[in-house]
């Protein structure tokens, strides 16, 4: 660390993508290089000091919210938890929005369509009791609640939608988040939802679209695994299939 630290010049280029109902481009400015600055703290950097105009989204600053998710030198990441030491090559930075979501300004992106991909996944809880009943007695050793507790952690950056292939090549793919969120919802028994939410993760915009390649996985920053409940999503719509046919 010290030595990449050191060998940072005391400036650096960084290329942001400005975009304002236009096709878009890379424009480049010169920044302070800095020890174990952010990438966030670079885009802050050249919208207070350099380009107030410039439009970007982010929230705690500390690692836990998501909000902040770019594409850096190609890659989706959490900017205020990446180091521009470890990412930056030749003194060169490259910030870009996330990939596969409508730009509104810049950085910052629509996450409409993500969210809409959660409703068209039946990734909403569908209660099987109301308020007045007695709550549903789940033990933490229970093999269904291991497996919803897996998929739990995600906090909706969007990361792994911006990482998936699947998502660029097919629009009307789902997405790991949408189907993640799915999976937890399968192995949650004060769920009354199943039918209709294996029908919908088993259709043409569905979990059968995954090619497990993993993207998800490699850049999920809760180390989550949505490719494995993916796989679950298949095993179960395929076990839906089998009953229906019977």
């Amino acid at each position: 660390m010290a030595n990449e630290t050191q060998t940072m010049t005391q400036s650096m280029t960084v290329s942001i993508w400005r975009e304002n109902g236009d096709d878009g481009r890379f424009e480049k400015y010169e920044v302070p290089a800095r020890e174990n600055q952010t990438v966030l703290d670079v885009v802050a950097y050249v919208q207070q000091h350099i380009d107030p105009t410039l439009s970007y989204r982010f929230a705690c600053r500390v690692g836990m919210c998501g909000s902040c998710a770019m594409m850096v030198n190609g890659s989706p990441r959490w900017t205020c938890r990446t180091h521009v030491s470890k990412v930056v090559a030749d003194d060169q930075l490259e910030v870009a929005p996330l990939r596969n979501l409508p730009v509104i300004k810049d950085l910052a992106t629509d996450m409409d369509p993500f969210f809409e991909k959660w409703v068209a996944a039946e990734a909403v809880f569908h209660p099987s009791k109301t308020r007045h009943d007695p709550m549903a007695a789940i033990t933490p050793d229970d093999p269904m609640r291991i497996a919803a507790s897996e998929a739990i952690e995600c906090i909706n950056c969007a990361v792994c939608y911006a990482a998936c292939d699947v998502v660029e090549s097919n629009p009307d793919y789902f997405g790991p988040a949408a189907l993640n969120r799915s999976w937890s919802l399968v192995n949650d028994i004060r769920d009354d939802g199943q039918d209709v939410r294996l029908a919908a993760v088993g259709s043409n915009g569905g979990c059968h679209n995954c090619h497990s390649q993993q993207g998800c996985v490699q850049y999920c920053p809760n180390e989550l695994n949505p490719t494995l409940s993916i796989a679950g999503l298949k095993r179960e719509t395929t076990k839906a299939l089998f009953r229906r046919s019977r």
